[in-house]
């Protein structure tokens, strides 16, 4: 069952100029997210790792500047974005539910990472500015991720909204929580999980660990509390 859908229009890799542009899309929300936000995040987490790290940080200006509704300059990450799609090539991506299970279903073919990553954006200008916000933070989330596309990821994607968690099937966001505090063997005691987070959490301290980062730290922190709460509910 299609649960939601982008459709890419695009310049192909031998075209003299780069360009994107977006078709049909199928994003439903609830509430500033859901299945439509998940989706727009999986792209963004598959692709993310294939662009330039020097394109990283003119995405996340690009996500704000859709969400605040401002006028956005042309190229970005090289790409224009257009409206007209004639003469592009047509890429489509999904997140179905098959059989109870629900799977990103992403069409790789000449699609660079670079527009696959801009159409994702641009799509936040066609939500009503009270969503946009949960849609950025979910999609900025995203782009930290490194691993496969799948359960995993819609469970450390949504650790923070239990209630869409439900919605899209997943009971909890446990084998995140796992992930984050470094365990092994499911269904760890208390003792193990509170030992396991004061050791990680000296580690992750800047004045005890080998960070010097104050955002990686605070978002090392942020991570390792709400993986405690998750196992200790």
């Amino acid at each position: 069952m299609l649960l939601a859908e982008l459709e890419i229009y695009h310049s192909r890799t031998n075209a003299p100029t780069r360009r994107v542009a977006l078709g049909y899309t199928y994003l439903p929300l609830k509430n500033g997210t859901g299945q439509g936000a998940v989706l727009l995040s999986g792209i963004i987490a598959r692709f993310m790792p294939e662009i330039d790290q020097d394109f990283h940080d003119d995405y996340k200006k690009l996500l704000y500047q859709l969400q605040r509704g401002e006028r956005i300059s042309q190229p970005r990450l090289r790409h224009r974005f257009q409206e007209d799609i004639i003469g592009l090539a047509r890429t489509v991506h999904q997140l179905q539910n098959h059989e109870g299970n629900y799977r990103f279903i992403f069409e790789l073919n000449e699609a660079a990472a670079e527009q696959n990553i801009l159409a994702a954006a641009y799509t936040i200008s066609q939500f009503a500015y009270r969503d946009r916000p949960a849609i950025v933070n979910l999609m900025n989330k995203a782009s930290k991720w490194r691993g496969e596309v799948g359960t995993d990821f819609i469970s450390y994607l949504l650790s923070r909204h239990d209630r869409f968690l439900a919605d899209l099937g997943h009971e909890s966001s446990e084998n995140w929580a796992l992930q984050v505090l470094e365990i092994t063997k499911a269904n760890p005691d208390s003792d193990k999980v509170k030992s396991q987070f004061r050791k990680l959490l000296r580690s992750a301290h800047p004045d005890t660990g080998e960070s010097s980062e104050r955002t990686d730290v605070a978002k090392r922190i942020e991570d390792l509390t709400e993986a405690r709460r998750i196992l200790l509910r």
